[in-house]
């Protein structure tokens, strides 16, 4: 059985306070990723159906920062199934919500692994690409893959 990664999609909103922010009044690093990984994670949940645990962060971009009192939108799906591992990419956006102006600050890709119920690795559905971008996301993770691979 297949899914379609429209199914996977997750965005998730967070208004940036004084507490999730540096000495600069930019939202920390830390607490961008840690909210990066509740979405993917959500997205990978969402598709598997099952509980997963991030196996890997290949990379996260820092185009902007993200001011305090600025929403961050973060669109999270799975690019690609490998057997009970699951690529999602990630993309955050700040919002200024008194224009409604959206800039892309960040992207990210993550790894999960599905689980069973005794937190084995469990094979999940794959996922079948719909549109032109998910496809050449679809592609663009199994290259991404053999490159983990050959760094591990």
């Amino acid at each position: 059985m297949t899914k379609k990664v429209k199914d996977s999609i997750v965005e998730m909103t967070e208004l940036v306070t004084p507490q999730d922010t540096n000495h600069h009044g930019n939202i920390s690093g830390g607490r961008l990723m840690h909210w990066i990984d509740i979405a993917a994670a959500m997205a990978a949940m969402r598709h598997g159906n099952r509980p997963v645990v991030t196996r890997s962060i290949d990379s996260i971009s820092f185009n902007y920062s993200i001011k305090l009192g600025q929403a961050v939108v973060i669109k999270a799906s799975v690019n690609r199934v490998f057997n009970s591992s699951m690529e999602v990419g990630v993309i955050v956006y700040s919002e200024n919500l008194l224009t409604g102006d959206r800039k892309h600050t960040n992207s990210a890709y993550l790894t999960f692994v599905a689980l069973d119920a005794d937190s084995h690795p469990v094979k999940v559905n794959q996922i079948e690409p719909e549109t032109d971008e998910e496809k050449r996301r679809f592609a663009d993770a199994l290259k991404r893959r053999e490159l983990r691979l050959i760094k591990s």
